[in-house]
């Protein structure tokens, strides 16, 4: 599939925009609801994202609120998922997040922009997906940008931006984010990817 082919353009003033409006109004009277849980809400957490999303989040699913999002019924989640605190996915290009993911805090995962030209900039709302392979570690402070794959197992450290596809079993760093080594190589590298552990009990 090319990049055209991934790229969604929706107008203002459409049936499409209406749709993202009412999707975003939806999502701003569900998050609140999450928002006001605490840790110790865990079952019901579960079953607000769930809500908000439009699909069940397996048992081991866990979340640390605040959480936001535009939509959140174009996000897919897989097993075994932590999302830290503060995080925010702009949703509307599609977020698939497979099996085992850790996302730190303060992260922002956002598939939606505008076009660049300053006439066209109030005109359009431009989306490209966003997947996160399994296993994949992204730590605190990183943004994402519609488009890009993050291969199976990498690591981004804290505070990159990450502009394109991030090869499986890599570590990458900075903004924009570049590939710094593999995973693999005997090296510790919780400094420099800002350790986000999920919280165990």
């Amino acid at each position: 599939m090319t990049d055209d082919e991934r790229t969604m353009k929706i107008a203002r003033r459409t049936p499409e925009s209406a749709a993202m409006v009412a999707s975003v109004k939806r999502a701003m009277a569900i998050t609140p609801v999450l928002n006001r849980l605490t840790f110790d809400d865990a079952e019901e957490i579960r079953a607000v994202f769930s809500d908000l999303i439009g699909q069940h989040v397996d048992a081991d699913f866990s979340l640390i609120p605040p959480f936001y999002t535009t939509g959140g019924e174009n996000i897919r989640v897989g097993r075994n998922v932590f999302i830290n605190q503060n995080c925010t996915m702009y949703d509307l290009g599609g977020i698939d997040i497979d099996d085992d993911v850790m996302i730190g805090p303060n992260v922002n995962i956002i598939t939606s922009s505008h076009p660049v030209e300053p006439s066209q900039r109030r005109a359009f709302v431009i989306a490209k997906p966003i997947v996160i392979e399994r296993n994949v570690w992204i730590a605190a402070g990183v943004t994402v940008i519609g488009g890009v794959t993050i291969g199976e197992n990498s690591v981004v450290a804290a505070g990159s931006v990450v502009t394109r596809n991030v090869p499986p079993n890599m570590l990458v760093a900075g903004n924009p984010a570049r590939v710094i080594r593999s995973v693999n190589e005997r090296e510790d590298a919780s400094i420099s990817a800002g350790a986000t552990f999920p919280p165990t009990t």
